[in-house]
């Protein structure tokens, strides 16, 4: 009889988090498996208790929430083999977007997981922390300092007001990357590092960011205008911004990125403020997908 152990936020996605765990376990009892669910009431607790369950070595450990969640279950798990399952309640679910995941369907999600199928994916390393998608240091990362600091709204409206808050004074920033050790100096509006292809709720800023290649995905976006920006910022959603002529791309196995006064968020959470230096980790961390 399987085992898993499901690790939850309820109040991800206003508390969407909650129903989704309750639609699933009911598919995943069906199915023969047994649950644990543990709760933790902050990020360390949440984090101890994904590392014990582990450290049980179950046939998977569940994770119900948002990217948030998510990575935290990323710094459990990598290294091992115990296989992460993902209920993905939140608001930007990113990692199950890239990965192909059910969204905010915990009967679905709970169907993949039933069936078992598992695949090793790379993460992106700072130090001793992963992330499972991207790496944002630029626009992107000031519109999220912004948002953070906001009080309401609540959801992917805060950000959208942000994103428009940002826009009438952001300019171009001045980058030092180190390019698997080539030293590039640039001007852009936004530097991203993708180990998979999604940011935000679902921007697809490093499109064609594979998991499984043992490379990061560098992609720079040269100084444009605010009218112009605005315009290619909806291109995002497709993955047609790779057309505009100051999109650039680099494939690399380890990048540094520095730039003054900017701190870069990784899977939605704030990393720290640059220089900082991403390495691919590769095959770091099986997943059910």
């Amino acid at each position: 009889m399987p085992r898993a152990v499901v690790v939850t936020n309820p109040a991800s996605g206003k508390g969407r988090g909650l129903r989704v765990v309750e639609e699933a376990l009911p598919r995943l009892h069906g199915a023969g498996w047994r649950t644990r669910v543990t709760t933790g009431r902050d990020a360390d607790e949440t984090l101890d208790l994904a590392r014990q369950a582990v450290e049980e070595e179950p046939d998977a450990v569940v994770l119900c929430g948002g990217d948030g969640l998510v990575n935290l279950g990323l710094q459990a798990a990598a290294g091992t083999e115990v296989p992460l399952g993902i209920l993905a309640a939140g608001t930007g679910n990113d990692l199950a977007r890239a990965l192909g995941l059910p969204l905010r369907d915990g009967a679905a999600a709970a169907g993949r997981i039933v069936g078992g199928r598992t695949r090793r994916i790379d993460l992106g390393r700072v130090g001793e922390r992963y992330f499972g998608g991207v790496l944002a240091a630029g626009f992107d990362a000031v519109v999220n300092e912004r948002a953070n600091a906001m009080r309401r709204p609540r959801g992917q409206s805060r950000y959208a007001l942000a994103t428009l808050a940002e826009l009438r004074t952001f300019t171009p920033l001045d980058y030092v990357l180190e390019l698997d050790g080539a030293t590039k100096h640039v001007r852009a509006m936004l530097v991203a590092v993708g180990n998979g292809p999604c940011f935000g709720g679902g921007m697809r800023i490093a499109e064609g960011a594979l998991m499984d290649d043992g490379l990061l995905d560098v992609v720079l976006i040269g100084p444009v205008g605010r009218m112009e920006l605005v315009r290619t910022f909806p291109k995002l959603y497709s993955g047609r911004h790779v057309d505009h002529p100051q999109y650039e791309r680099h494939r690399v196995h380890r990048v540094t990125i520095a730039s003054t006064g900017i701190v870069g968020y990784a899977d939605g959470e704030r990393w720290g403020r640059l220089p900082l230096t991403v390495e691919i980790a590769p095959r770091a961390v099986s997943v059910i997908a």
